[in-house]
């Protein structure tokens, strides 16, 4: 396992990647569709495996869907891809270490959202089509349920359900970097994310993808304003949760103690070489 000091180093150095990566639009762009889709697939297996028993009420659908929404996450860190709630807490801990600036952090979270953005649309528009989740299909029925459920919500209520979902996000991706066992990585992964999906917490990247749904099939409760509510509110709590909550929290004081490339930076007019071996998540 990586010393706190080491993994925060590996995150400083994944987010001279992120910056370096957006100034190659095309690369950037696809990367960052990638992880959208990836997190798509999270909510397509969470409909139609735990869809049956949401529709039949049955107390267990949140569990189920907590169990199996971790392979969307797991897919995005071993497959690759630019996730923005993951970019949240990377980010600033490569702010904070002095690798690089705090506006390019924040340029790259906002280009990486709209990347996610476009492919969380894009995979929908796929699953619209095939009509795997159309109405009448228990998948469909439990894709209305959580768009309802999310537009009852008070805008408040939003955003600190993605202060706790991103504080769990995050801590599973810092677990990711802490420990050097792919399986025991994948454990934590699993976890972190059953515990976020069986409580209801709010994903950014995942709404992006439902509420999408929603719009495609015309549902009552999904509206292009609902759209821009919950993602505002929602990518508001997950930036607090992964940026303060994970991220700042553990690069507090790993300045003092970290090793001396920590010193180099990527600002918006200059950058440094990408390191090897930097992780893409």
């Amino acid at each position: 396992m990586l010393t706190i000091p080491e993994a925060a180093a590996a995150h400083a150095d994944a987010a001279v990647h992120k910056v370096v990566l957006t100034r190659t639009p095309g690369l950037f762009l696809v990367r960052t569709m990638l992880a959208g889709a990836y997190i798509g697939i999270g909510v397509l297996v969470m409909a139609t495996a735990g869809g049956p028993l949401t529709v039949a009420g049955s107390p267990w659908a949140p569990l189920v869907n907590g169990a199996v929404f971790g392979i969307a996450l797991t897919i995005v860190l071993v497959a690759g891809g630019e996730l923005a709630t993951s970019a949240m807490m990377i980010l600033t801990q490569g702010a904070i270490l002095g690798r690089i600036g705090w506006v390019p952090a924040g340029v790259t979270l906002l280009a990486c959202l709209g990347g996610n953005l476009l492919g969380a649309a894009a995979f929908a528009g796929l699953l619209h089509v095939s009509g795997v989740l159309a109405p009448g299909t228990a998948g469909g029925e439990a894709v209305a349920r959580m768009i309802a459920h999310k537009a009852e919500a008070t805008t408040l209520e939003l955003v600190v359900r993605g202060v706790l979902c991103n504080l769990l996000v995050c801590l599973a991706v810092w677990c990711w970097a802490r420990l050097t066992s792919e399986i025991a990585g994948i454990m934590a992964v699993f976890g972190c994310v059953l515990v976020f999906i069986t409580s209801g917490f709010e994903h950014v990247v995942a709404n992006m993808t439902t509420l999408s749904l929603g719009l495609y099939g015309g549902l009552p409760h999904a509206t292009v304003a609902e759209f821009a509510r919950n993602i505002a509110a929602v990518g508001l709590g997950n930036t607090l949760g992964g940026a303060l909550l994970v991220g700042a929290a553990y690069a507090y004081g790993v300045r003092r103690v970290a090793p001396a490339p920590l010193v180099a930076r990527v600002d918006a007019g200059r950058s440094a070489a990408v390191p090897a071996g930097v992780p893409v998540r």
